[in-house]
């Protein structure tokens, strides 16, 4: 099956799902995320073919998002840590981890919990104007043309 491409839409949301659209590659930035960053870690957490799995690494690498570093020389064997594309990329999936924990976690409640480290306290990730500071939803903006609007 090939893949639908949105690199070239006038759109960051399209752009930003053809790096990270399919379900897989965000699962596999939250594993390296916390630590689970060796191929056979990251097949035996996720469940996911091994196949896939190269696929998904490949790409996730050739798109700057991880880095594949030596580990061992004898024999070769690599492991896959964040860029700071790929650590921009974790900001994001903390947002949406603030949306599931509200919407989808259910009575059992979120199933991991973040701790901030300036303030030591259990946290969730919340957006807010880089400009005056104050909260920013979606209803809170007006959508506006830019600079590489498609003409």
């Amino acid at each position: 099956m090939q893949r639908t491409q949105f690199a070239g839409m006038a759109c960051s949301i399209a752009r930003t799902l053809d790096v990270i659209g399919e379900p897989w590659s965000p699962l596999i930035l939250r594993d390296v995320y916390v630590g689970i960053n060796r191929f056979d870690q990251l097949h035996d957490d996720l469940g996911i073919s091994r196949k896939v799995l190269t696929q998904r690494l490949a790409w996730l690498v050739e798109q700057d998002v991880l880095a594949r570093r030596q580990y061992s020389d004898r024999p070769p064997r690599h492991e896959y840590v964040l860029t700071t594309k790929g650590q921009e990329l974790c900001d994001l999936l903390l947002v949406m981890v603030g949306w599931g924990d509200r919407w989808t976690a259910g009575d059992a409640g979120p199933p991991v919990l973040y701790r901030h480290h300036a303030c030591g306290e259990i946290a969730h990730a919340e957006l807010h104007c880089s400009h005056c500071g104050t909260p920013m939803r979606a209803t809170d903006v007006d959508v506006l043309p830019g600079p590489g609007a498609a003409r």
